[in-house]
């Protein structure tokens, strides 16, 4: 079997496979996913092709609200305060 270059560890496949899992386990195992991505990685468009994937056929999993969830967080623009936004003397 060729290994799955954005889901390399086969977390996601995985977790659809597991009987009972619920949205704290799923949680778990997509920081997991997450933080294992390459930095080269898109992670919207890796999103996206995981809830391409498995998220049609499995639309009440609770892996793919978990997906979808991470898609929503990843489109946000972020926030840019505290010390950076705060002019320096003299500007």
């Amino acid at each position: 079997m060729d290994r799955d270059p954005i889901d390399t560890k086969g977390l996601i496949r995985e977790a659809y496979r597991i009987e009972g899992i619920d949205a704290g386990q799923c949680r778990s195992i997509f920081l997991d996913w997450a933080l294992s991505l390459p930095d080269t990685e898109d992670t919207q468009a890796a999103l996206a092709v995981m809830v391409a994937r498995y998220g049609a056929d499995h639309p009440e999993h609770p892996m793919t609200t978990v997906l979808k969830e991470g898609q929503a967080a990843s489109a946000r623009p972020k926030r840019r305060g505290g010390w950076r936004s705060r002019p320096r003397d003299g500007e």
